[in-house]
């Protein structure tokens, strides 16, 4: 029975409805059992405002709500950023009466997103529950503004866009990634330092405990489950730590979430770097005279002067052609990464990142991981793949051991690039950093680099933090963009 169907009773407020709504997502939150009044409330309010009561289960993912009420999709996408200019509610005197009855339907699809993004439970996690969660953590993102997998880092989309079949277990439409219903945003673009607090990384550790309360060989030993995973930063570090411990065609399945994953970040880290142009223009070589180069613009500016009005023609006297030669002074680029268990996002994407400029030409790049033992990855920068492969997560850090692989490496300190990625949590602070700053006084461009993710909070060494300031080369740390900014104008 509704509130506003008993005979003599007065319908409940709007804010009467949006306080039940609130008060069943707290006490989903922090207690699984239902309470039967909030339930019951909470499903008379959902049936008057026209919502499906599916948004009550909470074995139902937002895809297959999504798949059965299409319609829902574009209220999802941009749900939870604050109102625009002009748009009622956003504080300014002249937005309008509030529409309460849409703030309450507002707070019901909230409610659906949050409970199934926070309320993990406990025990073991499938395979199907796991690409579940990571459908319903990229509504959540949406619903912030974001593309799916942006704020838990290392993609900037989730999946390959195709449809979410079942995931295993009722109601559950997870599948691969997040469903084809839009890309989030709904074309408005956050301002993620607003978010409070920035969610980015507790999401990405709430599917890092999903993935270690799965019993993960074994469902990589299955090809059924293992199709099911969608790989993800967390996945993908829990894979690369598991890697030694892994055998036939639990390896091989292991092997293809890996490359998957390096190929979607590729994708996405290629973009950014495809505009970088390696060398200046070498204004003292003479352009070639061919047609590719004849620069027609110019050309008929020059000429303006034969210009004949009686005739409609312009007499060209001289053709001007645009200077294409670049000086061809090889750039080298050292990139040293801090493979401890703290920095595997970092790990993964400058992997990757460094794979891409050593596509570019005229760019020499050498790799180096590190922890207590450092390792010349060079021979496989080319291919990310085999470099993470190649790569031991965890231990401790002694960057001493390192710079002794770097140092040889710098040939010519002006056409040099080192980017030295870490939280500089080391064992010999002082001889590291007087070998870091060695390197800045002799020309080469040093690049301390914190963090490197899509949206990851990096801890950085308070003692080195304000050594590099004072050195002239703050730590970079932040989006990944950043990094890459570094590197186009370095090489430009």
């Amino acid at each position: 029975m509704t509130g506003h169907s008993a005979q003599g009773m007065q319908p409940p407020s709007h804010e009467a409805r949006r306080q039940v709504v609130y008060w069943r997502l707290l006490a989903r939150l922090f207690d699984p059992e239902e309470q039967p009044a909030l339930e019951s409330a909470s499903l008379a309010v959902v049936e008057d405002l026209g919502l499906p009561p599916a948004l009550l289960d909470p074995q139902a993912s937002v895809d297959s709500v999504v798949q059965r009420h299409p319609d829902l999709a574009a209220e999802f996408d941009g749900l939870m950023l604050p109102p625009q200019d002009g748009e009622p509610g956003d504080g300014e005197p002249d937005a309008g009466a509030r529409d309460r009855a849409a703030e309450v339907r507002r707070a019901a699809l909230v409610s659906k997103v949050l409970l199934n993004v926070f309320a993990t439970g406990s025990g073991t996690v499938t395979a199907g529950q796991l690409a579940r969660w990571q459908s319903d953590a990229g509504w959540l993102e949406r619903a912030l503004g974001c593309a799916p997998g942006e704020l838990r880092g290392g993609r900037a989309a989730g999946g390959s866009g195709r449809g979410s079949g079942a995931a295993g277990g009722s109601g559950g439409g997870g599948g691969r990634g997040v469903s084809p219903y839009g890309s989030g945003g709904g074309g408005r673009t956050p301002d993620l330092s607003r978010l409070v607090p920035a969610i980015g990384p507790e999401l990405g550790a709430i599917e890092a405990d999903l993935v270690k309360r799965m019993h993960l060989r074994e469902v990589l030993a299955d090809p059924r489950l293992a199709s099911q995973l969608t790989p993800s930063m967390s996945l993908i570090e829990q894979l690369l730590r598991d890697k030694d411990n892994l055998s036939g065609l639990a390896l091989a399945n292991a092997k293809a979430l890996i490359r998957r994953f390096v190929d979607e970040v590729a994708e996405v880290l290629r973009t950014q770097v495809e505009k970088a142009t390696v060398g200046a223009v070498d204004r003292s070589i003479p352009p070639k005279r061919v047609f590719r180069n004849l620069d027609l613009d110019r050309t008929i500016w020059k000429n303006l002067t034969n210009w004949s009005p009686e005739e409609q023609q312009l007499y060209v006297d001289r053709l001007y052609y645009r200077h294409t030669a670049r000086r061809t002074t090889p750039q080298r680029l050292i990139v040293v990464v801090d493979q401890s268990g703290s920095m595997v996002d970092s790990m993964v994407n400058c992997t990757i990142l460094a794979s891409i400029f050593a596509g570019l030409p005229r760019v020499d790049v050498h790799l180096i991981a590190y922890d207590t033992q450092a390792l010349d990855l060079t021979p496989w920068v080319h291919d990310p793949f085999e470099t993470l492969l190649r790569t031991n997560l965890g231990g401790g850090t002694d960057g001493t051991v390192a710079m002794a692989l770097a140092q040889p490496k710098i040939a010519e300190p002006r056409n040099t690039a080192v980017v030295w990625i870490s939280d500089f949590y080391e064992w010999q602070t002082e001889p590291l950093f007087a070998s870091m700053a060695a390197v800045h006084r002799s020309g080469a461009k040093f690049i301390p680099v914190g963090s490197v993710t899509s949206s990851g909070r990096g801890s950085v060494n308070p003692w080195f933090r304000e050594r590099f300031k004072d050195l002239g080369t703050p730590v970079l740390s932040g989006h990944i963009r950043k990094l890459v900014h570094e590197l186009k104008t370095f090489l430009a």
